[in-house]
């Protein structure tokens, strides 16, 4: 996998961090919550680019 494709997998990955975060705050009102969400998140996109 080249550089660009893997860029391109991590700002794919970052959009829904980004929109989920929020999203995951709203519903729970912490943000213990948001950074499992976020490191759960870090970990499938460490996954496609380390592929």
């Amino acid at each position: 996998m080249d550089i660009s494709r893997k860029l391109g997998v991590l700002v794919f990955c970052g959009v829904p961090a980004i929109i989920g975060g929020g999203i995951v705050y709203a519903l729970f009102g912490s943000y213990i919550p948001v950074v499992v969400f976020e490191v759960f998140l870090l970990f499938i996109a460490g996954a496609f680019v380390s592929k």
